[in-house]
């Protein structure tokens, strides 16, 4: 199966990355790929500084940002995961940030809503996403093609047992969008990627932001698709929007698994 990874730059302008979002995943239709992955908040890369500012850009699901995107896989026979959007709480004055698996029929197949919130002290800022979002409290998993596919979002990557549980109900492949900091990306983002690979000998998918959003926060970029021995197939740089492709095959899943049968 080809997948497309989507390396984007969002901002704060919504319909200029809805568009922008648009435009890569059919580039990708155009080369012939079956599963197209967005990154994490892929639709507003902005300023949130209260609830309020949360719930002014979430979204119910489906909702404006979505619905375009379920056509687009319907029309064209693909799976798109849109990375992660702001996903409107009935009831709540916070939101969860919710990546999203739309079948080659156009139907949502998987919600995931992030469980680890991101929390960290980057020189004199200190970011708490719990402050304006909710934690979700489940794993998802979906199937495209023969691959089963387990779902997770940027800062999930650091918790290793979460990937431990989905290689155990069988997955193939793990997604990661992301928006990871630059200063934390440098240090940790290749080594996280390809650790998760390698443990649990599946492919990992991880587009990430690229560029600064729309309040002032420098993206790492390097988006990635890592094989199950822990080889990198495909990379992005760390200063553009781009698309990078690999071709998965169930066969190196298994070839990897016989040769170190660790989760045995």
């Amino acid at each position: 199966m080809k997948v497309a990874v989507v390396q984007l730059g969002a901002t704060d302008d919504k319909a200029r990355n809805f568009n922008k979002a648009v435009a890569f995943v059919r580039r990708a239709i155009d080369r012939r790929a079956r599963l197209i992955a967005l990154p994490e908040v892929f639709i507003f890369r902005g300023r949130i500084r209260s609830r309020a500012e949360v719930r002014a850009v979430a979204e119910t699901i489906p909702g404006e940002s979505l619905r375009p995107l379920m056509a687009l896989a319907r029309q064209n026979k693909v799976f798109i995961l849109a990375g992660s959007i702001y996903e409107k709480a009935a009831g709540k004055d916070r939101a969860y940030n919710t990546s999203v698996f739309i079948d080659d029929r156009g139907a949502i197949k998987a919600r995931y809503r992030k469980i680890h919130l991101f929390e960290a002290v980057l020189g004199n800022k200190r970011i708490r996403e719990a402050d304006c979002f909710m934690a979700g409290h489940k794993a998802v998993m979906a199937r495209a093609e023969k691959f089963k596919i387990g779902f997770s979002i940027c800062y999930d990557l650091r918790f290793p047992g979460m990937y431990r549980k989905y290689a155990a109900l069988g997955a193939h492949v793990l997604c990661v969008p992301s928006a990871f900091t630059h200063e934390t990306g440098k240090a940790h983002w290749e080594v996280l990627v390809r650790a998760r690979a390698i443990e649990n000998r599946c492919y990992v998918l991880a587009p990430n932001q690229v560029g600064k959003s729309g309040k002032g926060v420098r993206h790492y970029g390097h988006s990635l698709i890592v094989d199950p021995w822990g080889e990198i197939l495909a990379a992005a740089s760390g200063n553009k929007e781009e698309i990078i492709y690999a071709q998965l095959d169930l066969h190196d899943i298994k070839a990897a698994r016989q040769k170190l049968p660790a989760l045995m």
